[in-house]
């Protein structure tokens, strides 16, 4: 009987060690797994860093190279996650061994909460007696306090206009203050909710369905047809504001120009239409005006809408090579031509593209199948980006001065290095097409380098582009454009919501002020409302 028990008890001393090392491996292994995903994240997020900071030192080198930023923080985003779910693991088989310490992740110090945001004091019961000896004698001598950032849904209230009836002894008349004027007919929505509206639709992409849908959740039932009502009413209500952006724009000596694609629903399927942008940005060059953007919809890229959209207008036109503006530049135009300055950028990305070693290696070719050629034409091109940056935000005359200087030479010999090599390449060699580019047509060349003779211009197009930005990503969201009528009202309400982004407003706070102050106002005050000369207060307090 005692040997027996004796090997009972051995074996149970076994399998308790086991146990023991079994959790202790666990344990072991959590950790590493914390520490491996988290190393991950670091390093993914240096990775990050990096590219930005490339990016931010030789400029935007392709579109790619931005869906590659986009794309690693997306990954950073799920090994984050990841990141923080082995770490839990970790710390939680760690609590189960008292002779472990759990992983701990190092996490970047996080930024005191804005000073602006309102405090709520939630004070936890003091203990009345001394917790030691049971003492009833104790004092406080301070306090400790934990923040904790909280989000409060979203209030909807019913605000009640009362206007008081008095009648009078003597002539027994009914004296009445008058009704409030409303931004919309009618005037059941406010001027906050129609800001919401309309800034989630045409600024976050938000169709009106999906809009409906989440006020329902939140206990409010407002139909698809009724948010449409106010969008219609409040683009109408909005057109004063819309006229003075567009003459503002179309006052501008310079302007940048673009389009994009915007599917149109037609018949049960969808065809190409466009949206076109006309941009006024005269910060490179330290211009005082307002920068301001004007957005136009059409059903086709036929060549008579740029000429409707800038009919009386003259100046230079910063744009692409489409043919579409060629009536613009004619001799014969009235009231006088427009003259083109074309965009470098786009010059650079059809070299880009031959000289793109991560575009072949993605597209299964071998990496050393790319243009010499090409190459060096982007290397050239680039250093005209490189002086162009250093001079960004000067005025005018510093900027021609420098270019004389710097860029002309550099032009100068780009453009007889470009025709000595089209000179020995066949005219079907992609190269040869990416410099016909340039030279093809008469006058071409010169539209090209009429930056080195004007400082305001641009080397590039990038501002309609930005402008344009919002689009491509809002296609994703409301697919398409639900009649000709409807690309006009996105159009109408791009011009202000971009213009307000512009001048860095917020165009939610700026719609809502606008809508609520514009029955008031008279025409001739119409101008303070235009977002440049929005005051800031008025955001403050909006924002407030």
């Amino acid at each position: 009987m005692d040997d027996a028990a004796s090997e009972i008890a051995r074996l149970r001393a076994a399998l308790a060690a086991s146990e023991v090392r079994a959790a202790s491996a666990e344990s072991d292994l959590a950790q590493v797994r914390a520490f491996v995903t988290t190393s991950e994240a670091m390093i993914r997020h240096l990775k990050l860093e990096i590219a930005k900071m490339r990016r931010e030192q030789y400029g935007q080198s392709s579109e790619r190279r931005a869906r590659l930023i986009d794309q690693m923080e997306l990954q950073l985003e799920e090994l984050e996650a990841d990141a923080t779910e082995d770490e839990i693991a970790a710390e939680r088989v760690a609590a189960k061994i008292t002779n472990v310490s759990a992983f701990e992740r190092r996490r970047p110090a996080r930024k005191p909460f804005p000073e602006h945001l309102p405090r709520e004091r939630l004070i936890i019961e003091a203990p009345s007696i001394c917790t030691c000896c049971g003492s009833a004698r104790i004092v406080k001598m301070g306090e400790d306090v934990t923040e904790t950032l909280e989000a409060i849904p979203r209030q909807w209230k019913v605000i009640q206009t009362v206007r008081e009836k008095f009648t009078c002894r003597d002539c027994e008349k009914i004296s009445q203050p008058p009704a409030p004027f409303h931004a919309t007919p009618r005037g059941w929505a406010g001027p906050n909710l129609l800001a919401t509206i309309l800034f989630e639709k045409f600024g976050q992409h938000q169709p009106l369905n999906r809009q409906a849908e989440r006020y329902a959740r939140e206990g409010v039932d407002l139909s698809l047809s009724t948010l449409a009502d106010q969008v219609g009413a409040c683009t109408t209500a909005l057109q004063p504001i819309h006229d003075l952006i567009r003459a503002h724009v179309l006052a501008a000596e310079r302007l940048h120009s673009d389009d994009t694609t915007v599917p149109l629903l037609a018949r049960g399927a969808t065809r190409q239409a466009r949206l076109w942008t006309y941009v006024r940005d005269d910060r490179p060059f330290a211009g005082g005006a307002p920068p301001a953007a004007l957005f136009h919809f059409s059903p086709d890229r036929e060549k008579t809408h740029p000429n409707t959209h800038l009919a009386g207008w003259h100046g230079t036109l910063q744009a692409d090579a489409y043919g579409g503006y060629n009536d613009l530049y004619r001799a014969d135009r009235r009231p006088a031509p427009v003259r083109s300055a074309l965009c470098w950028s786009h010059a650079r990305r059809k070299f880009f593209e031959l000289a793109d070693i991560a575009g072949n290696v993605r597209k299964g070719k071998p990496a050393h199948e790319i243009s010499p050629v090409a190459l060096e034409a982007v290397a050239r091109i680039d250093a005209l980006f490189d002086i162009e940056r250093g001079i960004n935000g000067m005025p005018a005359e510093d900027r021609l001065t420098t270019r004389q200087q710097h860029a002309r030479p550099l032009v100068e010999e780009l453009h007889d290095w470009l025709m000595a090599q089209r000179g020995q390449m066949s005219k079907h060699n992609p190269v040869a097409k990416a410099i016909n580019y340039m030279f093809e047509k008469e006058g071409r060349w010169e539209a090209f380098t009429r930056f080195l003779d004007d400082g305001r211009l641009c080397l590039s197009n990038n501002a309609a582009e930005r402008a344009l930005r919002g689009v491509a990503l809002g296609r994703k969201a409301w697919l398409f454009a639900g009649s000709q009528r409807g690309g006009e009202r996105a159009a109408f309400m791009y011009s202000l919501i971009v213009t307000a982004k512009m001048n860095d407003i917020d165009p939610q706070a700026w719609l809502a002020d606008v809508l609520a102050r514009m029955p008031g106002i008279p025409v001739s005050r119409l101008p303070e409302l235009l977002p440049w000369n929005w005051p800031a207060g008025s955001a403050r307090q909006m924002a407030a």
